[in-house]
């Protein structure tokens, strides 16, 4: 089992199996949805392009994600020719599930109540770069709920 570990506020984290660090994604924009993933010294893009999430390295795009209904904690992602479902497991929680069809084939879900700190289990058989990329869609996700909370969050108050 993988964990994902925030190195920052910034949403920029590092994998670990084990005690050894396999991977890091490095958030490059508060703003825009884009980190660089640096997997055993191999370094590969993700980034939100057209409404889309993208995986590429050099050799060409690896996976995509597409969110199809905006108001929805869910994404279709691609990788090998192959669709997959990674959706929240509840309105609630902050848990993730992947989907191959209907049956469940992985998670990622919180160490605890208050962290961004992961369990995850993901297909071993997939590429870690695509594994990276699920694990940045999942804190993506959770990042934006994040910013939905504190907008909502705002108070103003106007004295007379």
């Amino acid at each position: 089992m993988l964990k994902a570990i925030p190195k920052t506020w910034s949403y920029t984290f590092s994998v670990m199996d084990g005690t050894e660090c396999v991977a890091e994604a490095l958030n490059r924009s508060w703003w825009k949805d884009k980190a660089e993933l640096r997997i055993h010294g191999d370094r590969y893009t993700a980034r939100r392009e057209k409404g889309a999430y993208v995986l590429e390295s050099a050799a060409g795009v690896l996976a995509r994600a597409n969110q199809p209904r905006k108001l929805h904690r869910a994404l279709v992602v691609e990788h090998s020719g192959r669709q997959y479902t990674l959706r929240a497991k509840s309105a609630f929680r902050r848990e993730f599930l992947l989907f191959d069809r209907c049956l469940p084939i992985g998670s990622i879900a919180p160490e605890g109540m208050f962290t961004r700190r992961a369990e995850v289990n993901l297909p071993p058989t997939w590429p870690l770069a695509v594994r990276v990329f699920v694990i940045w869609l999942t804190m993506t996700m959770w990042k934006h709920a994040d910013e939905a909370a504190a907008a909502g969050a705002i108070v103003v108050t106007v004295t007379g």
